[in-house]
């Protein structure tokens, strides 16, 4: 059975994943109307993403004999200053998220709950990955500067994105 302390804990960090979906949707919806069908596919797959760790967290709480109480999901930006603004704000968003995670590990491990910790392992690898895959693409956007040419590119590139679902969450 697990402690009401970390169920809670996990039906925070359910709401917080489906608030990220809700941001990558709208994140998405922007790239849509500036333009970039490459890069709001990317976001989109990124909302998929999130769906699917917030319905890892619920099915564990679940699993574990807790209850979810879904809880209203606030509001999220409409608009960012550039492309590259937008991947900025992902960048800072994905670093409160392993934040976010970090603390519930921690949670976790004051509570002696080894089943929690195991499950939010893979998140934890998961952050890493999504922080550098962000950084990466930063880092591309500042290379191309206002080079079409250059953005189209990586527009392209980032069309390839598919969604995979999770196996190991």
């Amino acid at each position: 059975m697990i402690k009401k302390e970390i169920e809670d804990a996990l039906n925070a960090q359910v709401n917080a994943e489906f608030w990220s979906a809700y941001l990558y949707l709208s994140m998405s919806c922007y790239c849509t109307a500036a333009g970039r069908s490459g890069m709001a596919n990317w976001f989109h797959v990124q909302y998929q993403e999130e769906l699917a760790h917030a319905e890892a967290l619920l099915n564990f709480v679940q699993a574990r004999g807790g209850r979810v109480a879904l809880q209203p999901i606030d509001g999220v930006p409409q608009n960012w200053d550039s492309i590259k603004d937008v991947f900025v704000s992902t960048l800072e968003h994905e670093r409160k998220v392993t934040e976010l995670i970090n603390n519930l590990y921690a949670l976790a491990e004051q509570n002696h709950d080894y089943a929690t910790r195991q499950k939010l392992n893979n998140f934890i690898a998961e952050q890493v990955e999504e922080e550098e895959t962000v950084q990466g693409i930063i880092d591309n956007i500042d290379l191309i500067g206002d080079n079409g040419t250059g953005l189209y590119q990586l527009d392209l590139e980032l069309a390839k994105r598919t969604f995979v679902a999770p196996t190991t969450l």
